[in-house]
């Protein structure tokens, strides 16, 4: 079944700000959260909410979407679609139902439908973000690099564990391994039982009494790797390049996050690009124009010959077929444009200006406009005599 556009499952125009679509996502969550709902679609409804408010609260893939369609918004997603373990904005989630939600924390409520992380177990490392600034050249035939990323890996001392190699975590006596306090209390209108997060293990449900050395217990390093990428033919600004598993490292041998690389083109001393074609401005003499010539002019690829036919008019538009950039989505090439603009000499040889009076001479008046332009060519003699 086709997808519904990610406005419509909200409810809100294409030209919503953030704080509308907030309001939609607030409103829609309250109505359809499955703790709440006694519709029975309601946990398939929340999680569409969910999956279309994680693309247009974030003004990247919210442009990426815009632009591309449910097609670019799948490079955001795991793969075979929107999955719990995607959503990341449980806070904004938090903020609506609050932390302590009928005796749960909202993240046991979210953790039973996701199938992720429980409490105290692995969990997904966080997604990372470079921006890549390539030159027009490299969009148009695709360019291999090599990146730093600074990112977090899982220490190799402990081997992610945040133990001292050779001891283990155990369980936190506080909670007895559950993560969460209850506290009781008495009142004229009966006992309440409040849940909260173990103060003393941070609702991890385990603690390290030998943290390992070189991590401090966190199971993380801090280190910057080299990656190679291949950034495809057609890229444009604000493209975005997922890698997946390239992010920060995961907790507790949790999967690593993925890696967006954003696309920057730097602007172009000669060329200036709309969508596949790339447009240049050049100068010709009167006598080209008039008389017909053959003149280099560059392209992303070196130089080409490109024929001006006599009697070409300045401002006319002469077409490259194929000198453009390439389609990301069809493969095809774009075209070069070249728009000539003739020259008017501003100053003249004695001999140009004879030939010139002479030329005149012989032109007839132009029709529509008689006696004015008889009068100019007539002052153009007049002045080089």
């Amino acid at each position: 079944m086709a997808k519904r556009d990610y406005y419509e499952v909200l409810g809100i125009s294409r030209d919503s700000n953030e704080d509308d679509i907030k309001k939609a996502y607030r409103r829609l969550a309250k109505e359809y959260h499955p703790d709440v709902s006694k519709d029975p679609t309601a946990e398939e409804k929340f999680k569409e909410l969910s999956e279309a408010y994680e693309i247009l609260i974030d003004p990247q893939k919210k442009a990426t979407y815009d632009r591309y369609g449910h097609e670019g918004a799948k490079s955001t997603f795991s793969e075979g679609g929107f999955k719990w373990s995607d959503f990341t904005h449980y806070s904004d989630i938090q903020d609506i139902f609050g932390r302590d939600f009928f005796g749960r924390d909202i993240f046991d409520v979210l953790g039973g439908m996701a199938g992720g992380q429980t409490r105290g177990g692995p969990g997904r490392g966080n997604d990372l973000r470079y921006d890549h600034y390539i030159n027009l050249e490299d969009a148009q035939k695709g360019v291999k690099t090599e990146i730093s990323i600074p990112r977090s890996e899982a220490c190799g001392e402990c081997k992610g564990s945040g133990a001292k190699p050779g001891t283990t975590s155990k369980p936190c006596q506080a909670c007895r391994g559950s993560g969460q306090e209850h506290r009781e209390r008495s009142t004229p209108f009966g006992r309440f039982i409040t849940v909260a997060t173990c103060g003393k293990c941070r609702g991890e449900g385990m603690v390290i009494e030998n943290p390992c050395k070189i991590c401090g217990g966190t199971g993380r390093t801090r280190a910057t790797r080299k990656i190679s990428v291949k950034i495809p033919a057609g890229v444009d600004t604000d493209s975005r390049m997922r890698v997946q598993g390239e992010g920060d490292a995961g907790a507790k041998g949790g999967p690593s996050g993925d890696l967006y690389i954003v696309i920057h083109v730097n602007p172009h001393k000669v060329f200036k690009r709309e969508g596949d074609d790339i447009y240049m401005e050049t100068s010709i003499k009167f006598s080209q124009a008039a008389l017909g010539d053959e003149i280099e002019v560059p392209t992303l690829k070196g130089k080409a010959i490109l024929k001006i036919p006599p009697g070409t008019q300045s401002g006319t538009i002469f077409k490259l077929k194929g000198e453009g950039i390439r389609s990301l989505e069809t493969g095809d090439l774009g075209d070069e444009r070249i728009k000539v603009q003739v020259e008017t000499p501003k100053s003249l040889t004695k001999r140009q200006k004879e030939i010139l009076t002479e030329y005149a001479s012989t032109e007839g008046k132009p029709e529509g406009v008689g006696g004015f332009i008889g009068k100019v060519v007539g002052d153009v003699k007049e002045k080089f005599k």
